[in-house]
């Protein structure tokens, strides 16, 4: 049994200057204004239209994400309609092969010290579950009829990918403190990125 903290990672090179022109130039079609573009216009250009609301222009631009996290907060990732999503599947992937060596990887959880009596629970129960679908797979039980006992801390991957006026939105909510621990940490590992390549863009979302 593997246990790991979840982790995100920027899944395209992503130029930022780029993405800015390539903002500024779709923007200012709205307004006829495009012989005020220079080489330094684009960030006022564009902290002015987030400003004014009018995030209907950061549309043009998608950035993908690969997430490692539990299976329990992708049932939540997934529920922003507006991005595209490939994720591993339990179905197909069989757990007790040797591509996964095995045995089963499960996401700590945040919330719990190592000493904390809850998290000791969960640790043993994270391997009985594991012993279990292990000896279902050698009793002929296929990947998809295993799969049946396999709990939300079952690590998984997936990738996600949306327009930038997605994924402020999935930030403002996800980063707020009412939402899941487990999806905040994620949350806040994508704001970190995002707000660190283009902070005209996200570093108004507080966090």
């Amino acid at each position: 049994m593997k246990i790991i903290e979840p982790s995100v990672e920027l899944a395209q090179d992503l130029n930022a200057a780029e993405i800015m022109r390539h903002i500024e130039r779709a923007g200012r079609v709205c307004y006829k204004s495009e012989s005020n573009i220079s080489d330094t216009s684009a960030e006022k250009f564009i902290a002015n239209i987030i400003k004014s609301g009018h995030e209907s222009v950061i549309e043009h631009v998608s950035i993908t994400f690969k997430i490692i996290c539990d299976r329990g907060i992708t049932h939540e990732i997934v529920r922003h309609r507006l991005a595209s999503y490939s994720q591993e599947s339990s179905r197909y992937c069989d757990y007790s092969g040797d591509k996964f060596g095995g045995e089963l990887t499960f996401i700590k959880p945040c919330y719990w010290n190592d000493d904390d009596e809850n998290y000791l629970l969960w640790r043993q129960t994270m391997a009985v579950i594991e012993q279990v679908y292990l000896t279902m797979r050698k009793n002929g039980a296929r990947p998809e009829q295993a799969r049946a006992i396999l709990p939300n801390s079952l690590k998984t991957e997936i990738f996600m990918t949306a327009n930038l006026r997605e994924w402020r939105h999935f930030l403002k909510l996800r980063t707020s403190k009412r939402a899941h621990p487990q999806m905040r940490q994620i949350a806040l590992k994508i704001f970190e990125i995002l707000n660190s390549n283009l902070p005209v863009i996200f570093s108004d979302i507080e966090v």
